[in-house]
């Protein structure tokens, strides 16, 4: 699989236990002590960890730096939103759709060059 296809598929993945990590004892925790809340998402955050790390070495050989990073708030927006609506049962909110423009601007910001606009 290509470097780029890989490094997203394994932030897309690192991405999902991320959300869960830092958000869902929000919905299921939430009577617990934040002690037991905290060492619960630690050990999410570990499969979060496992993935992220390879992605981001795998992804650094062929894109940069700042590259990498919006290219991680694009995948965990992408996350976010359904996992908000779908899992949190938060409303969908136009705010989502500007703040995906702004990182769709900050995309071609960061990629131009890599795509010959520069």
């Amino acid at each position: 699989m290509h470097k780029i296809g890989f490094t997203i598929l394994l932030l897309s993945l690192s991405n999902v236990f991320m959300t869960f990590a830092w958000y869902a004892h929000l919905k299921e925790l939430s009577s617990k002590p934040w002690i037991v809340a905290a060492l619960i998402s630690w050990g999410v955050a570990l499969f979060e960890y496992l993935l992220q790390v390879p992605a981001n070495r795998i992804g650094y050989e062929v894109l940069s730096l700042g590259q990498l990073k919006i290219l991680q708030e694009i995948i965990a927006l992408t996350v976010f939103v359904p996992f908000a609506f779908f899992y949190m049962k938060e409303p969908l909110k136009l705010d989502y759709l500007w703040a995906g423009l702004c990182i769709l601007g900050a995309a071609y910001f960061i990629f131009r060059s890599k795509w010959g606009v520069a």
